[in-house]
């Protein structure tokens, strides 16, 4: 594995926000000027299941007294995690087993293949669809990136590698550097897509030497973040995309449309406006995958579709993301349909 050391050392800022992240339900009350009561029953429970992490870059996006702060509700623990809802499980799009040929590989659709550049993530988002993945079997040092690079040369239709985790960018500017030249030696790899949260919840992180890390001429280079709703997008987020852009990388956002958080049509076009203001193109609009823990942010398929209509009514086609669904065993990701065509 990676020395901690080397992930975490004390004089860079963007390590060091990771470092300091709020690890508690506590401690994210208390910043957010909230009241010891307002912590749900069991919250800490929940959070002894699935750590709270959130750096303070993100923090401070939120409204201070706010419990219904749209921030808050993707990262703050409660007892509705704890609930056994039917149809959730911990493996919801079937990402273990044969999608998992090998050691940190992800491989379920032709031509591409994802493989897992770091287990730790940045933030910890209540409904993410690893939150239960078995990154123990999955390792990210040298030697598991050797064997998950001979599977993809092993395979001539792979054209793309999908560097996710995790988050991929929690790894240091170096390491990434060297497993990127490692995927461009692989001659038919065309394309590098890059999954990540990090240039949203911690803009520092692009730094000059993750832009020289990523600038390969020989690589279309795609980042792919991940925002969910318009107050994620400030200034600072802004520069990292243009700083991103400067370099020939495109941008692309996903987002998963959760209850409470995003699914009203003002939040996802105010989000599909600051994303492209920022140099964005709105890409995918996920419904929940059916993880163990987030039943409470499911939004059900007819109020989906409906949303995407009012968007197409209201948005130029290109600021209107694709409203997709992950189903097991599919060879893509599957289109929902909606009440109008876009």
């Amino acid at each position: 594995m990676i020395p901690l050391v080397d992930i975490l050392p004390p004089d860079n800022s963007w390590q060091r926000q990771l470092r300091d992240a709020i690890d508690s339900p506590e401690e994210l009350l208390q910043r957010l000027s909230l009241a010891p009561e307002q912590l749900l029953d069991h919250a800490a429970e929940a959070a002894r299941h699935f750590p709270v992490k959130v750096p303070t870059a993100f923090l401070q996006r939120m409204q201070p007294g706010n419990p219904e702060d749209p921030l808050l509700l993707q990262v703050m623990s409660t007892a509705e995690e704890l609930q056994d809802a039917p149809g959730y499980t911990r493996d919801p799009v079937c990402e273990t087993g044969e999608a998992n040929p090998s050691s940190g590989i992800i491989h379920k659709y032709r031509g591409r293949v994802l493989l897992i550049a770091s287990s730790a993530c940045a933030i910890h988002c209540r409904y993410c669809f690893r939150r239960h993945f078995p990154y123990d079997h999955n390792r990210n040092s040298r030697q598991e990136w050797q064997q998950a690079l001979r599977f993809i040369a092993s395979d001539r239709e792979i054209t793309e590698v999908i560097l996710s985790g995790g988050d991929p960018l929690t790894i240091t500017d170096s390491h990434l550097s060297e497993l990127v030249d490692l995927v461009a030696a692989i001659p038919r790899v065309k394309r590098l897509r890059i999954h990540t949260r990090l240039p949203v919840v911690i803009p520092d992180r692009v730094t000059e030497g993750l832009l020289n890390a990523l600038d390969r001429k020989r690589l279309q280079v795609i980042v792919v973040i991940h925002a969910n709703h318009p107050n994620e997008i400030d200034a600072a987020v802004a520069s990292a995309m243009q700083r991103m852009r400067e370099r020939g990388i495109t941008l692309l956002n996903q987002s998963v449309l959760l209850a409470g958080v995003n699914d009203n049509v003002d939040a996802l076009a105010t989000l599909s406006e600051r994303l492209f203001e920022a140099g964005v193109l709105p890409y995918y609009l996920h419904l929940l995958d059916k993880v163990q823990g987030a039943a409470h942010f499911d939004t059900d398929e007819a109020r989906a579709g409906n949303l995407i209509a009012q968007l197409c009514a209201r948005l130029p086609g290109y600021l209107v993301p694709r409203l997709v669904r992950e189903v097991a065993g599919a060879e893509s990701k599957v289109p929902v349909a909606t009440p109008s065509a876009y």
